[in-house]
C-alpha cells in the first residue's frame, strides 16, 4: 500500500469533525403574530408553502402576499380570502353594535353600496 494514501486516510479519520443537524425553529412561528399579514406569513410558514401558492389560492400575486407580510394593508375585497386560507378570522370581535356593523363589513369584504344591499338599507344611512 502507498504510504501517502495510508497516511491521508489516516488524517482523514484523526480530523474528522461530525456537527449534527438540528432543525432550527424559524422566528416567524415562535413570535406571536399581531397584524393580518403576520397571521398569513405564521400560517404559509406552518403550511410550508411559498408566497406563490398563497397568491393562487387568494386569487393575488406573489408580490401582493410579499406586501402583505412586510406590514401593507390588505384590500377590503381579499380579506374574505384571506380569513379563508387562515382558518380563521383573527380579527377581533367589537362589542359595540356599530363596531360590530364594521367588523361585518370588513370580514366580508363589502362596500357601503353592498353592505347596503344586503341590509336592504341606502348606502348613505349606513355611512352616516
Amino acid at each position: 500500500m502507498n504510504p501517502i494514501t495510508n497516511n491521508f486516510e489516516y488524517a482523514k479519520e484523526i480530523y474528522k469533525i461530525e456537527t449534527p443537524l438540528q432543525e432550527q425553529i424559524s422566528e416567524e412561528l415562535i413570535q406571536k403574530p399581531v397584524t393580518l399579514g403576520d397571521h398569513l406569513r405564521h400560517r404559509r410558514l406552518v403550511l410550508e408553502l411559498y408566497q406563490k401558492d398563497v397568491a393562487i389560492q387568494i386569487g393575488v400575486t406573489a408580490s401582493t402576499i410579499w406586501n402583505w407580510e412586510h406590514g401593507w394593508t390588505i384590500a377590503r375585497g381579499c380579506i374574505p380570502n384571506v380569513i379563508k386560507f387562515l382558518g380563521y378570522n383573527p380579527i377581533p370581535y367589537p362589542e359595540d353594535l356599530i363596531g360590530r356593523l364594521a367588523w361585518y363589513k370588513l370580514v366580508q369584504g363589502l362596500n357601503l353600496n353592498r353592505l347596503g344591499a344586503e341590509m336592504k338599507r341606502d348606502p348613505e344611512q349606513l355611512g352616516d
